[in-house]
């Protein structure tokens, strides 16, 4: 827009300042009070349907962000825990060889102890990464069998009643993340004979 056209503009601007626009027939006479006191009312009844219908749709467009926002989270989580899954997958050969070595007692002690010592230093640092990443191993003698952490090998026949499905020894140590078992351990449980 060049000068001319700003300052013609301004003019006009400057002419209805003074000007007071009034609603009126289409003879051009001034409405009555009653008339316009309808058309106000209508107009406010317009407004009001116009803001109730724009907040519900702000409404459910937050709603809509909310659960957005839970699905991502849930969704994060779950890729987490699928890595993780993967990861500890990968990683349970090497970690079932250095149970077979620490099992083998009497060749383990024929080692060499500085290299032994360094060993077991790298074991317990490696299990401590995957205890920080939520990555347990499921080992305990003794506690009951759940069968959604232990896959039973053999029964082995037990006198005592408070034993009776109890794990007696752990065949292969089990890894599981929060809930969730990467492998079962597989045990040894007891069986209590009447």
């Amino acid at each position: 827009m060049n000068n001319d056209e700003e300052v013609k503009n301004q003019e006009n601007e400057e002419h209805f300042e003074d000007v007071t626009f009034v609603d009126s027939t289409e003879d051009g006479e001034a409405l009555p009070t009653k008339d316009i006191t309808k058309k106000l009312r209508e107009e406010l009844k317009v407004c009001r349907k116009e803001k109730e219908d724009y907040l519900t749709g702000w409404q459910r467009a937050k709603a809509d962000y909310v659960n957005l926002q839970k699905e991502l989270d849930s969704t994060r989580q779950n890729i987490s825990i699928i890595a993780r899954e993967k990861m500890a997958s990968n990683l349970v050969p090497a970690l079932d060889s250095f149970d077979m070595a620490f099992q083998n007692k009497e060749s383990w002690e024929k080692v060499d102890p500085n290299w032994r010592m360094g060993v077991e230093y790298i074991y317990s640092q490696f299990m401590t990464g995957l205890s920080d990443s939520g990555i347990e191993k499921i080992d305990q003698v003794g506690v009951k069998f759940d069968p959604n952490l232990h896959h039973s090998i053999s029964a082995l026949p037990t006198e005592k009643e408070e034993q009776d499905h109890t794990i007696e020894s752990i065949i292969q140590v089990g890894y599981k993340i929060g809930e969730r078992v990467v492998r079962p351990a597989r045990v040894n449980i007891y069986e209590y004979n009447k």
